[in-house]
């Protein structure tokens, strides 16, 4: 079990300024979060847009504001645990236990829910069968591509996670791209990166279409696509990875025994 002054579950902005207020007055504190990099809302949903109710600052983006935090708690050096969802939070004594879905345990005095309106999760696949394949051929993110390394990869989703990751993994594994649009939304440079690569057989442009079965046993290997004109084909594949953006869930929170109001938090156990 790891022992702190503070443990602050949310690594957003209000988690992040709260590591500054506490670190100049000596608490060391501890950071969990439920996606795999610091910043919450700003970073996942518009790194790139505007923000204007910064006190002092007229404006700037989502990842800048990230970026800024990031750099003025550099000197606390605080432990980050990302990729972790936080299963339980109970007291014992004068202490808080804490513990995640990665079997990690974290004790402290202070606790402080940074968690806005609760965590980030991936928007899963719609087929039901997909489940089982979660974490062996279907993937909602990538933490590390050497495991993707010679594979033939069938990517679904029009934004830039799909066209990022399609570009990259395309360096050592045949690419599917696929979308139920032909239009994409990513950055056009990538776009037209990917179709310099789609001409000489790295990555295979597949539009307008969705996903319509999965076959194999213990691990994929091939998939069904379906046209929006009714015509099927089956793809050789054996990693999906599915970039159809996040949906905020109050998840595990509500399990906690805080005093919850619907959604709201009233400030006691």
């Amino acid at each position: 079990m790891k022992k702190t002054d503070t443990i602050i579950i949310g690594a957003g902005p209000v988690g992040l300024f709260a590591v500054h207020q506490l670190g100049i007055k000596g608490l060391k504190s501890i950071v969990i979060d439920n996606l795999d990099k610091a910043g919450g809302q700003c970073i996942e949903l518009y790194p790139d847009k505007p923000i204007y109710d910064i006190p002092a600052v007229p404006e700037c983006t989502g990842e800048e504001l990230t970026n800024k935090l990031l750099m003025q708690i550099k000197p606390f050096k605080t432990e980050f645990f990302l990729n972790e969802r936080v299963e339980e939070v109970k007291q014992d004594r004068n202490n808080w236990i804490v513990k995640t879905n990665n079997n990690n345990e974290f004790s402290a005095p202070n606790i402080i829910i940074a968690g806005g309106v609760g965590s980030f999760e991936p928007r899963k696949l719609a087929l039901k069968e997909a489940e089982k394949f979660e974490e062996k051929s279907i993937f909602y993110a990538v933490r590390d591509k050497e495991k993707f390394k010679n594979k033939n990869i069938s990517i679904f989703g029009g934004g830039d996670s799909a066209l990022d990751w399609a570009l990259e993994l395309s360096k050592f594994s045949k690419i599917n791209l696929i979308h139920r649009r032909d239009e994409f939304r990513g950055a056009p440079h990538t776009l037209s990166e990917i179709k310099k690569l789609e001409k000489v057989g790295k990555i295979s442009i597949k539009t307008p279409c969705q996903l319509e079965s999965i076959e194999g046993k213990d691990k994929i290997v091939s998939i069904t696509v379906k046209f929006l004109d009714g015509k099927t084909e089956k793809i050789k594949t054996d990693v999906v990875l599915s970039f159809f953006g996040l949906i905020m869930k109050l998840g595990p929170i509500a399990e906690w025994g805080l005093n919850m109001n619907k959604k709201n938090y009233r400030g006691e156990f």
